[in-house]
């Protein structure tokens, strides 16, 4: 059975998260200052990631909720015990920063053209829809998908299969009728398979191993790669 659907992960995938939070982090830092411990605004942002990934991997395991994953990221990149309300303030005051940097990866739209006649377009995120929801209203792509689905909601979190089929029913699909496009080898691409959909891996920093895995290195790749073979039966030369 072809593919029917692209379902899409948003942050470093179609959306420079990574970029747009250092812009916003640094220009966040020039104006609250550098917390007590950091000898750099380099430093600080290097740590900011760390904090990010250790508790972006605490939400998706269950162990905390989403406003709970970004108190505890403030409190552990400044080293106070703050109140929840002082925590969500100071994220807040990040979070205007951060949306002023916001920006659609180039390849992301012309990609999606060449695309849409022949696919629909769904988009699984480990965020919230509020999140978003916004995120892709402010960048004008919103309309692009049909179906919207968010870990937060959700309550659980990629790689579970179990988002990946909240998903597919959204969209009214079996798994087997989609591809999921991510980033994250692991993440994104294996828990894709795990959940039975078919699974590209965004390698945009060409890191290439996981020979396992379907892998490109732009989206620019993925039409011709989705016509060639919709089940992947054939060898990738993206590889």
């Amino acid at each position: 059975m072809p593919v029917r659907a692209v379902l899409w992960d948003i942050d470093d995938t179609i959306f420079d998260y990574t970029g747009a939070d250092r812009a916003g982090m640094r220009a966040h830092l020039n104006i609250e200052g550098l917390p007590d411990g950091y000898g750099s605004v380099e430093q600080a942002l290097t740590r900011w990631r760390e904090i990010t990934d250790l508790h972006w991997g605490r939400f998706s395991a269950g162990e905390t909720d989403w406003q709970g994953q970004r108190r505890a990221r403030v409190r552990m990149f400044v080293g106070r015990d703050l109140s929840d309300t002082q925590a969500d303030d100071w994220f807040g005051r990040h979070l205007g920063h951060y949306e002023a940097a916001w920006s659609l990866f180039p390849d992301f739209v012309p990609a999606l053209d060449l695309l849409t006649a022949d696919y629909r377009h769904g988009a699984l995120s480990n965020s919230s829809v509020h999140s978003q929801d916004h995120k892709l209203r402010v960048l004008g792509v919103r309309d692009r998908f049909e179906a919207l689905v968010c870990a937060a909601e959700l309550g659980f979190a990629k790689p579970r299969p179990e988002a990946f089929l909240a998903a597919c029913d959204e969209m009214g699909l079996a798994p087997a009728d989609v591809v999921y496009v991510g980033d994250h080898p692991d993440i994104d691409a294996v828990g894709a398979l795990a959940a039975g959909l078919s699974a590209v891996w965004l390698d945009r920093t060409d890191t290439a191993g996981r020979p396992e895995l379907i892998r490109i290195t732009g989206l620019d790749q993925l039409p011709a790669l989705l016509r060639r073979d919709t089940r992947f039966g054939a060898p990738s030369t993206f590889r």
